[in-house]
């Protein structure tokens, strides 16, 4: 069985860097969002296994976009990106649904694994 993720990260690099790490772990992107309100839709539509969000995004805030993807599916299980200095925003993604966070700058081992867990299955 596949685990499926959907990208959500204003920076296209981020995305490409993140969708090339995935795939080479046996992860499979079945969609990339580069704002909120975009995550929202995609979310709707694709329901992946795990949402990997931004949390700092222009449009509509990561924060923002989960609560309403919770709001709309609360079994949705959401994974939070953030920079270091972030504390008070991984607080409120938190709170809004995101089920842990990770920091950037991540490390890929990392990564894989929360994506993993968060996704809940055996997905090696």
């Amino acid at each position: 069985m596949q685990l499926t993720l959907l990208i959500v990260d204003d920076a296209p690099f981020i995305r490409e860097v993140i969708k090339d790490l995935a795939q080479k772990n046996g992860i499979t992107v079945i969609g990339e969002a580069e704002n909120g309100e975009d995550a929202v839709k995609l979310a709707s539509e694709l329901r992946p296994d795990v949402i990997l969000m931004d949390i700092v995004m222009p449009k509509v805030s990561g924060v923002e976009a989960t609560r309403r993807i919770m709001q709309e599916w609360p079994e949705a299980k959401v994974l939070a990106l953030s920079t270091l200095d972030q504390d008070v925003l991984v607080q409120k993604a938190l709170q809004a649904g995101c089920k842990e966070f990770i920091t950037k700058p991540f490390k890929s081992k990392d990564l894989v694994d929360k994506i993993k867990k968060i996704g809940g299955g055996d997905y090696d």
